[in-house]
């Protein structure tokens, strides 16, 4: 736990400048604008779900419950019928952007401290600019970037959305590895 004593500063900025790059780069740039599609009929169908009163939480229709009911007839139409939809609900309200912001930050910081622990074992304080550079932006980029994927392999979430929010990943790993960089310890 050494790494983190000596490498607060470094954990500490590189998330508030994440923070605020991620925010500029998601109210000033329009290149998220079409992440989300509006569904045909918007209204129409939330007026249809309405009354089913789901919970918040995320599902994936049609659902079968094991392996053998995949095999099933029955569920094989559904799944030539359709649509076939992953679904994310959230509670009914208005949406405050305070506790994400929170948990976005406190993520931020998490990717810091991996970074910081991964890098301290790698090299030695008093380290090139370049060489901490390298290696807190690698293992940044991995906390921000790679699981992205994930959304499109398994649940088909479009590529170019996966890829722009790829895109940022790197913005904030250059952050980060530009932060350690300049903050790491001489000796």
């Amino acid at each position: 736990m050494g790494f983190l004593t000596a490498l607060w500063l470094p954990i500490l900025l590189s998330a508030v400048f994440v923070f605020i790059v991620s925010s500029l780069i998601h109210m000033m740039l329009p290149y998220h604008k079409n992440d989300f599609k509006s569904i045909p009929d918007e209204s129409g169908v939330m007026d249809a779900l309405r009354p089913f009163n789901i919970p918040p939480g995320d599902y994936f229709m049609p659902r079968a419950s094991s392996g053998k009911e995949m095999k099933a007839p029955q569920f094989v139409e559904k799944m030539k019928q359709g649509p076939i939809a992953v679904m994310t609900f959230i509670e009914p309200g208005i949406m405050s952007m305070a506790p994400s912001l929170i948990l976005w930050f406190v993520y931020c910081l998490v990717v810091s401290v991996f970074s910081a622990y991964l890098t301290s074992h790698a090299v030695a304080w008093g380290t090139s600019y370049l060489m901490v550079f390298r290696f807190v932006g690698a293992s940044a980029f991995m906390g921000y970037s790679l699981a992205l994927c994930q959304r499109s392999i398994w649940y088909k979430q479009s590529w170019a959305t996966t890829f722009k929010s790829m895109f940022d990943g790197l913005i904030y790993a250059l952050v980060t590895a530009g932060t350690f960089g300049w903050l790491w310890p001489m000796s």
